[in-house]
């Protein structure tokens, strides 16, 4: 007869420990859902970002832009060709220029 009644309490005192970690399970998966959304626009953020620099890094670093700085602000020219020397290095059997 107590073997009953023990089967008894243990049916009535797990369906609510149950529930109960049901329950901290869905606040759990709730609050790994919201990090996660959070993450996301934090990613996005930071993708656009690095978009936008790159845009910038490419506009900064253009031939022409770079011959429009040497040109009108360091005031430099281009180097006529008969100022240039050709020299070879000469190694093993092969010649490099």
């Amino acid at each position: 007869m107590i073997k009953k009644y023990i089967l008894l309490y243990f049916f009535v005192f797990s369906i609510p420990l149950l529930m109960g970690l049901l329950v901290w399970q869905s606040h759990r998966y709730t609050s790994l859902s919201n990090d996660l959304i959070r993450m996301e626009r934090a990613q996005t953020e930071w993708i656009e970002s690095n978009k936008r620099l790159i845009a910038i890094i490419s506009e900064y670093s253009s031939a022409q832009r770079i011959d429009y700085i040497a040109r009108n602000q360091l005031d430099l020219r281009k180097i006529p060709p008969e100022y240039f020397r050709q020299v070879r290095i000469m190694g093993g059997k092969e010649h490099e220029y």
